[in-house]
């Protein structure tokens, strides 16, 4: 089976965001263009196999989500029926647990 990718509205966002901060670094939209459609390709490449991303444990219980590694950025999704739910999508040095279930571990 292969599944669809639907972005949430804040994973949309990050996303947006992402692309300003590559913008802001290299001024130039081509390079932005292109950053984040690789870091969408990385996502999509979950569409046949959404279980080969990175399983996210939260005190000791895997938390449903999962995660894809993209340079300096993690997606974080969810297995639905027939799509993979993009939640977010947030720096690998930010407090991803807080920013997901509202607290540290």
């Amino acid at each position: 089976m292969t599944y669809k990718v639907r972005y949430s509205p804040k994973a949309q966002k990050d996303m947006d965001d992402i692309w300003d901060g590559v913008w802001e670094a290299s001024r130039d939209y081509d390079t932005a263009d292109r950053y984040v459609d690789d870091f969408a390709d990385e996502i999509a490449q979950m569409k046949k196999s959404p279980k080969t991303g990175i399983p996210l444990y939260y005190r000791g219980l895997f938390t449903g989500f999962y995660s894809v590694n993209f340079k300096a950025y993690k997606a974080f999704y969810r297995i639905r029926n027939d799509y993979i739910e993009v939640v977010r999508i947030l720096p690998s040095k930010t407090d991803y647990l807080k920013i997901l279930f509202g607290e540290s571990e």
